[in-house]
């Protein structure tokens, strides 16, 4: 019993010390750029040691890629949360959009997704990171359509892929002061045009 409590604390001092990596990580990574934050910097914010980060992580890029997935996660499961019991292929798609709007609207966010990650870690880790988070929720979407009888033929990875380009570019534009509204109304558009509905 004691044995098993005591892996437990272990397991939860090595949680705790990786959340606090990367939250401190986050936060210098949104104020300052990944370029000018240095790992003591890091390491004083999260108050551990340096043996602590490495133990963690490879390098600071590493620590970057884990606050990239982390930012995703949380856009994947918001997405998942609004779409959870789909009525329709229009309104989970159209729900899903909405969610992923409201979730890249976190300060920072668009930034580290949107910006430094394909900088810093390229397109191919960045399409990745997408195709296991938001991507895979978004063509999830795209497969009720398929269920319900539209986009019959339709190569799903591929109108996955660019929809998401829509997505990011749209997510992107707003984060930069674009018109949030116009944006929003835009990919609405492209939505209810691939499936053939009226726009609504």
């Amino acid at each position: 019993m004691q044995e098993n409590s005591i892996r437990r604390s272990n397991r939860e001092r090595t949680q705790a010390t990786r959340t606090a990596l990367i939250a401190a990580a986050r936060k210098l990574f949104v104020e300052k750029g990944f370029a000018d934050t240095g790992t003591p910097e890091i390491v004083a914010k999260a108050n551990v040691t340096r043996g602590a980060l490495y133990h963690h992580f490879a390098d600071k890029t590493d620590l970057f890629r884990a606050v990239v997935m982390q930012e995703a996660q949380a856009i994947s499961t918001r997405i998942r949360k609004e779409t959870g019991n789909p009525a329709s292929a229009l309104n989970t798609l159209v729900a899903g959009a909405e969610a992923y709007f409201a979730a890249m609207a976190v300060e920072g966010r668009a930034r580290l997704l949107l910006v430094d990650g394909p900088a810093i870690l390229g397109h191919i880790d960045m399409d990745q990171v997408d195709k296991e988070t938001g991507g895979e929720e978004l063509h999830q979407g795209l497969m009720i359509a398929v269920s319900q009888g539209m986009l019959n033929d339709a190569p799903l990875d591929a109108l996955t892929a660019l929809l998401s380009a829509a997505f990011d570019r749209a997510a992107l534009a707003i984060s930069q002061g674009g018109p949030e509204e116009d944006y929003k109304a835009a990919i609405r558009l492209i939505i209810t045009g691939l499936l053939g509905c009226k726009p609504q």
